[in-house]
């Protein structure tokens, strides 16, 4: 009766470790996605406030350039470090890629105010 007590003990010990474990791996599955999913929608912005930027300013002070680059270093940082990188990393890179978006839609905010300025 004791052994079987301390046989149903350990493997209650053993599913809730395994259940943290596949916890923590789905929260950190769901934040590299979630990174993902935030790089593919900056990049196609960028894609279009290049466009915007270059019709109203010239190719000459495009501030996407620095924007462009810098997502092609997070998304290199991702290829080298993404299947590593902790829960706290890889939201960290979602941060500093919802800042830079926060930038460029503000620099096509005053392009409009301009267009609307000028017109």
């Amino acid at each position: 009766m004791i052994l079987s007590a301390t046989l149903f003990a350990a493997l209650l010990l053993c599913t809730a470790c395994w259940l943290l474990l596949r916890r923590r791996g789905g929260r950190r599955q769901q934040a590299l996605a979630a990174v993902l999913d935030a790089a593919d929608a900056f990049e196609d912005r960028l894609r279009v406030a290049r466009a915007e930027i270059e019709a109203v300013a010239g190719s000459d002070e495009n501030p996407v350039r620095e924007a462009m680059q810098e997502m092609l270093r997070q998304r290199l940082w991702l290829q080298q470090h993404g299947h590593a990188a902790n829960t706290e990393q890889l939201d960290q890179v979602r941060a500093s890629i919802d800042t830079a978006r926060a930038r460029i839609e503000q620099q096509l905010e005053r392009i409009e105010q301009a267009r609307t300025t000028s017109a």
